[in-house]
């Protein structure tokens, strides 16, 4: 399992538009890939440091608290998505996702629990926990 992976997945299933990741942290290989295929991305982050060392990479990079988020940064997304966000923040993400009526896909860590309105994908391997707009919430 590769996390590139996800960008071939993210890629394929979102074929156009602007991604958006949220809480990039330090790990900049599916940000990376997007661009490399030629996708537009941003990603988000509060930690300063990790936005500068993205821009440092060629990223489009942000600090945004995502309890009260920036809605200007997400103005044009297809897509939001996070990898291995903290608990506390999966709901934030999620609700931003329908706040701004796009797709959300989230890479948990194995032992978190996901809302039950997202549904489970595995693609190679990886867990990918999704909604869409026109998904009806259970």
């Amino acid at each position: 399992m590769s996390l590139k992976d996800l960008a071939i997945f993210l890629n394929s299933r979102e074929p156009k538009g602007k991604l958006v990741e949220i809480g990039v942290g330090f790990n900049f290989k599916v940000a990376l890939k997007l661009k490399e295929l030629g996708r537009d991305i941003i990603v988000v982050d509060w930690n300063l440091e990790a936005i500068e060392k993205a821009k440092e990479l060629g990223l489009k990079a942000y600090v945004d608290n995502i309890f009260t988020p920036n809605l200007a940064l997400y103005k044009d997304a297809s897509v939001i998505y996070s990898i291995r966000p903290t608990p506390e923040i999966i709901k934030p993400i999620l609700e931003l996702g329908k706040r701004v009526k796009v797709p959300v896909y989230i890479v948990p860590f194995s032992l978190d629990v996901m809302p039950k309105s997202l549904k489970l994908e595995n693609y190679k391997g990886i867990p990918i926990y999704s909604w869409a707009p026109y998904q009806k919430d259970i």
